[in-house]
């Protein structure tokens, strides 16, 4: 039970790792004031310019750093959409994702000569890291150690972007953008200038969760390779509320069942019943989310009505 338990963990390391990153980009946009579900497609991109720029290059390493700021300047053009073009975010979002799925369509037949999956010459993918000692230690080092750069990359930034947030004077302008556009800009804020920069920031962690993908988790490039987990990521930061504890606890719920969803149908699971888990997941999650909300706020109603009803009249 134990070793079972240990090989889920490990292989939801890596599969987690993806969201995460994107979940990272997508509340610090969030917390701007943007709602991003434009990270499925960034994701894509930044798959796909890793993929490129390793086989030109051999270098993992220079495609990644590729992957992000690529990831970066579809960002940006995605948030000019909204704050300087007056463009509604979710139908910008939805816009972006399928105008980067016809243009793969497009472009790995017409470019490549291949219709779905990409694996250039020269391609090389991210290597794994052995942790000193902890690799050897029995149903440990497997979870802990042996991943790419990028996993361990994804858990560090979880104290990095809350420091950031909370601890720094960028992070409560951009805080402040998201909680009152008006009342920030009033105190001398650059409100747009806040949301597109977070737009960037939110590009990057999605191209660097792209590349994870196609470097790191397999070594090439399919146009459905992203399976929706720039949508799950959507879903972790709705859960954590855009904070970047919670928000790693929700992607890490996800790679779990995502993880013991490939064990299940290896163990003879009905396929249909085993891919929809990680889906069913996120359902149950955001229903768990919607009702903790409806709970918050009936309960502030209810201490704003006893406040209001124990003041005496006159004062």
């Amino acid at each position: 039970m134990l070793e079972v338990l240990s090989t889920i963990l490990a292989s939801a390391a890596p599969a987690t790792t993806a969201i995460l990153l994107a979940a990272m980009g997508g509340l610090i946009n969030r917390q701007a004031g943007i709602v991003n579900i434009g990270l499925e497609a960034i994701m894509l991109v930044g798959a796909f310019i890793a993929v490129v720029v390793s086989a030109a290059t051999g270098s993992p390493f220079v495609a990644v750093v590729s992957a992000a700021l690529v990831g970066g300047v579809v960002g940006l053009f995605f948030s000019i959409t909204i704050t300087r073009l007056g463009g509604n975010e979710i139908i910008s979002g939805l816009g972006l994702n399928l105008l980067v799925v016809g243009l793969f369509g497009y472009l790995l037949p017409v470019a490549y000569g291949v219709q779905g999956t990409l694996i250039p010459t020269g391609l090389v993918g991210l290597p794994s890291i052995q942790l000193p000692l902890i690799d050897a230690i029995p149903l440990v080092g497997p979870v802990l150690s042996g991943h790419d750069p990028l996993t361990y990359l994804s858990w560090l930034s979880v104290p990095l972007v809350s420091l950031f947030l909370y601890r720094t004077a960028a992070g409560i302008a951009l805080r402040a953008t998201g909680a009152n556009e008006e009342a920030a800009l009033a105190a001398g804020i650059p409100t747009r200038l806040v949301r597109d920069m977070s737009t960037v920031v939110a590009g990057m962690f999605a191209g660097l969760a792209g590349a994870q993908l196609s470097l790191g988790v397999v070594t090439l490039f399919n146009k459905n390779m992203t399976g929706g987990r720039g949508f799950i990521a959507l879903a972790a930061f709705y859960f954590g509320d855009a904070r970047p504890g919670l928000t790693a606890l929700g992607a890490l719920i996800f790679g779990v069942f995502e993880s013991a969803s490939f064990r299940l149908q290896s163990s003879g699971w009905p396929p249909q019943i085993v891919q929809s888990l990680p889906y069913l997941v996120v359902v149950g999650s955001l229903t768990l989310v919607a009702v903790r909300q409806a709970w918050q706020t009936r309960a502030r109603a209810e201490r704003i009505a006893l406040r209001v009803s124990s003041t005496p009249p006159g004062e």
